[in-house]
């Protein structure tokens, strides 16, 4: 089950940079870097619709929503940050250096949340090791610019 989770997101990794190019190249077309990652948002919300309208056969179940806490729905305005930001910047700083950086935010974001188990995650203690992996990281992403 391990592979079938590392080849998912490693597939999430290459979508990323692919979906870039294709945005700033829709961006050129429309004029607009926001208009293009809106269009692309709206294929995303209505494919995503779809797919678990299809697999569920239901819409989705919203008992219990006062329960949950008001940071649990903002999680469509991280997506609206990555979509606009990399329709922007892969244009000017190229995929490369664009996914590079993304990932230092990532894995330093990832490294605090984990450390001090925010936003629901379970505590993950932090180790020399995944400090020195963060340092090698913003290494090579200064190297890639």
């Amino acid at each position: 089950m391990y592979l079938f989770y590392a080849v998912l997101a490693f597939s999430a990794g290459v979508m990323l940079p692919v979906q870039a190019a294709m945005n700033a190249r829709l961006a050129k077309l429309m004029g607009s870097s926001l208009w293009a990652a809106s269009f692309s948002g709206f294929v995303l919300t209505l494919i995503l619709a779809l797919a678990g309208f299809m697999s569920l056969g239901s819409v989705p179940r919203m008992t219990g929503a006062g329960h949950v806490p008001w940071w649990a729905w903002a999680g469509g305005l991280c997506g609206c940050v990555v979509l606009s930001a990399t329709t922007i910047v892969a244009p000017r700083l190229g995929t490369a250096s664009m996914i590079a950086l993304i990932m230092s935010g990532q894995v330093l974001c990832a490294l605090v949340i984990d450390s001090f188990g925010m936003l629901g995650m379970n505590a993950q203690p932090f180790e020399w090791q995944r400090g020195l992996a963060a340092g090698l990281l913003l290494m090579a992403t200064f190297l890639l610019r």
